[in-house]
């Protein structure tokens, strides 16, 4: 039988209710990621021409980045029933094959975090997908016998910021294979305007611009940011956002003009104030900073590698010439140098 909260939605985190009106619905509407929706929109046009679903899909990149709302979209563009879960959420072989029996022709399911599906769980995924079929134990001891059920044609969408804890074979299984890059700033100053014009909120050029610059190439956080910039407008009695309100209430969340955030330069200093820039492993920065080595891997480590501020060796984490100077020190003869 299927777990009840296999399928069913969970309490919404701070913030989430709102980011779901902000959220586009067609592709037409999804700003940025040009190469993802030119593929994207190519596919999904012969899968309909075929009357056929369209082949399994994964997404993967860092979080925030619109792999769920991607797949929402997709689900709209194919006029399919979209059925959402995570892979923390099926815990044994029986949740999945119920929430398979129950799909409807040409639906979607969506699993999110599709990593942490346990091993048992992708057995049963690999046939479902691959031949639309699944097995299933009845019975125990020598009285065990297998029976095969058919599953209808779906498509399943992953989605994963940890592409590299994937099995192989569950991987190989993926039609499409999508990467999702951080966005350039023009496409967050875009997606800033459109999100205040929902939330009926004006806006300076120059404030949106200052707001997408230190949203870390991330929609997600841009349209925190700008909720909590729009906070700080509305208390001091404007109706529409200036340079001065975006930059006072950015710097009250301790968001610097690089768009790196308090644990970010905590990080950094921490490399180069008591490991003198490293370089320094991952469990010693999770336990001198007090955060978890997760969080700092899949949270921190993304935006300060793009942007050349750490680097990362065999022996660990070394602070270039870059995060010296950005934080106002001068950087030793022996700093990395990634940009000559």
């Amino acid at each position: 039988m299927t777990r009840p909260d296999a399928l069913q939605p969970q309490a919404l985190p701070e913030d989430y209710a709102p980011e779901l009106s902000l959220r586009p619905r067609r592709l037409a509407e999804f700003i940025g990621q040009e190469a993802i929706k030119a593929n994207l929109s190519v596919f999904v046009k012969a899968a309909l021409q075929r009357g056929e679903p369209l082949d399994h899909l994964l997404l993967y990149g860092p979080p925030g980045l619109g792999k769920t709302t991607l797949a929402h979209i997709v689900a709209n563009e194919l006029e399919a029933t979209i059925h959402v879960t995570s892979g923390p959420a099926i815990e044994r072989p029986g949740d999945l094959v119920g929430i398979l029996t129950n799909l409807e022709p040409g639906s979607v399911l969506f699993v999110d975090e599709i990593h942490r599906l346990p091993r048992t769980v992708e057995e049963i995924l690999y046939p479902a997908m691959e031949d639309r079929k699944v097995d299933i134990m009845i019975g125990k001891g020598p009285a065990a016998r297998s029976i095969r059920l058919d599953v209808p044609p779906f498509t399943v969408i992953g989605a994963t910021t940890r592409q590299g804890l994937l099995t192989g074979p569950l991987r190989d299984r993926f039609g499409i294979v999508l990467n999702f890059p951080f966005y350039r700033s023009e496409d967050l100053l875009e997606i800033v305007q459109r999100s205040c014009r929902i939330l009926g909120f004006g806006i300076r050029p120059e404030a949106a611009s200052e707001v997408a610059k230190r949203s870390r190439g991330t929609p997600r956080i841009a349209n925190r940011l700008l909720r909590r910039v729009r906070d700080f407008a509305q208390v001091d009695g404007h109706d529409t956002i200036d340079l001065g309100s975006s930059r006072r209430a950015l710097d009250a969340l301790e968001v610097d003009a690089s768009g790196l955030d308090r644990l970010d330069r905590l990080m950094l200093s921490t490399m180069i104030e008591k490991y003198q820039g490293g370089p320094v492993g991952l469990d010693t920065l999770a336990a001198s900073t007090g955060e978890d080595a997760g969080t700092i891997e899949d949270v921190v480590e993304p935006f300060l590698l793009q942007q050349g501020f750490i680097q990362r060796t065999p022996r660990g984490r070394c602070a270039t010439a870059l995060a010296y100077t950005h934080l106002g020190l001068a950087p030793p003869p022996t700093a990395p140098n990634l940009f000559g």
